[in-house]
């Protein structure tokens, strides 16, 4: 959407403190022995008291309120009472929500408890390069310079990217124009970033594969090649310096 006056401003604000607190508040009570079950629950709770209401359960029908991924599983996973969370997970949550007709998306990837597997690396390119994305985004960058920029941060690493997902457009609904904010450049994509629109940046970095699948159940995605990955992602306002990001409260980049 672009914002164009106090109420949609407002609005925006509001459901983006939303999905931040919950997201901040889910991964730290994360912790060895838990299901993902539980653990989503806990954060419908959080959702429910900002009166807000779930956004791939409104936009897709999906079973549960918040899309919890674990390990292999890079994104959309179901929470379930059968994944019990272990020392060392990899764990990705994606927290996006509806409140007075406005929608704001955010999450972000973290180890649960000690690093045993050897993910910090993983997890620690994706944040920095979401910050580094966004302090390059305002009016007039083209969007794909900016998948440029993510796909070249990650090589620096020894990561790849996901290219079947990307960020999008956000506000009145869950996906909006522009859709495919894409973490590599497409020399095809000549649009550019306008003041006043929001947009939700998602990095998508990962060890092995480059393409996302879905499996059987029709919403858990893994890799094409196996490996792991890692996701970070901010509701932003594109102004015509640095960016507002208007889910900062989640604390992921800290």
């Amino acid at each position: 959407m672009s914002i164009t006056n106090e109420y949609e401003l407002t609005g925006m604000q509001k459901v983006s403190e939303a999905v931040a607190y919950t997201l901040k508040e889910m991964i730290h009570y994360a912790q060895p022995g838990m299901t993902t079950k539980d653990l989503d629950e806990y954060g419908a709770k959080i959702l429910s008291g900002f009166g807000a209401n779930s956004a791939p359960y409104l936009t897709y029908g999906f079973p549960g309120w918040t899309c919890i991924s674990v390990n292999n599983e890079f994104c959309h996973g179901i929470p379930t009472e059968q994944r019990i969370l272990q020392e060392g997970d990899l764990i990705n949550i994606d927290v996006s929500a509806e409140l007075n007709g406005f929608w704001a998306d955010n999450g972000g990837s973290f180890i649960v408890g000690k690093d045993i597997n050897q993910h910090q690396n993983l997890v620690d390119a994706s944040k920095y390069i979401l910050e580094k994305a966004i302090s390059n985004i305002k009016e007039g960058v083209k969007i794909a310079d900016i998948g440029q920029l993510i796909e070249t941060e990650a090589k620096k690493r020894g990561f790849k990217v996901i290219k079947n997902l990307g960020g999008h457009g956000v506000g009145r609904s869950l996906h909006e124009e522009p859709d495919e904010l894409l973490n590599y450049r497409n020399r095809f994509d000549s649009r550019r970033f306008k003041k006043n629109s929001v947009v939700a940046i998602e990095t998508f970095i990962s060890t092995s594969s480059t393409i996302a699948v879905e499996l059987k159940d029709g919403w858990t995605m893994v890799g094409n090649k196996g490996g792991h990955m890692a996701q970070h992602e901010h509701t932003i306002l594109i102004t015509d310096g640095e960016p507002v990001i208007l889910t900062e409260m989640n604390g992921i980049l800290n």
